[in-house]
């Protein structure tokens, strides 16, 4: 996984600025040696509370018509991380790793459609776009 501006970027600097910073982040967790895992997973795992915090942000300022089905798939994602941070700090990190394994197909998956649709509507409406 790396950041490609012509499948990643969405036209919306806020957005895209917190996505590269993600698989900049999923890529150094994926690539961690076992004594570096559980700090590279810990920062994905606040990374992503910031990432889905300020996505919140953005659907609320610009009334995004599906605020909730998007917080809600964040919500599952997050119960996920904070399931598997627990494992991690219990020295059991091999689903965790196993996970972050499977982020960047979720990650394409996601962007393209719930992340494409709230940077449509901040564009439309001009707002953050880059």
């Amino acid at each position: 996984m790396h950041w490609d501006d012509h499948r990643h970027a969405l036209g919306v600097e806020a957005m895209d600025a917190t996505h590269r910073e993600f698989v900049a982040l999923v890529v150094a967790a994926m690539q961690a040696p076992a004594a570096d895992f559980a700090a590279a997973f810990a920062a994905l795992h606040a990374h992503a509370i910031r990432h889905f915090e300020d996505e919140s942000r953005l659907m609320a300022e610009c009334r995004f018509a599906a605020r909730a089905e998007h917080e809600d798939e964040h919500q599952r994602i997050l119960g996920q991380l904070d399931f598997l941070a627990q494992r991690v700090a219990l020295g059991r990190p091999g689903m965790a790793r196993a996970y972050v394994e499977g982020l960047p197909a979720w990650f394409a998956g996601h962007l393209a459609t719930m992340d494409s649709a709230l940077a449509a509507t901040l564009r439309t409406r001009g707002a953050l776009t880059a």
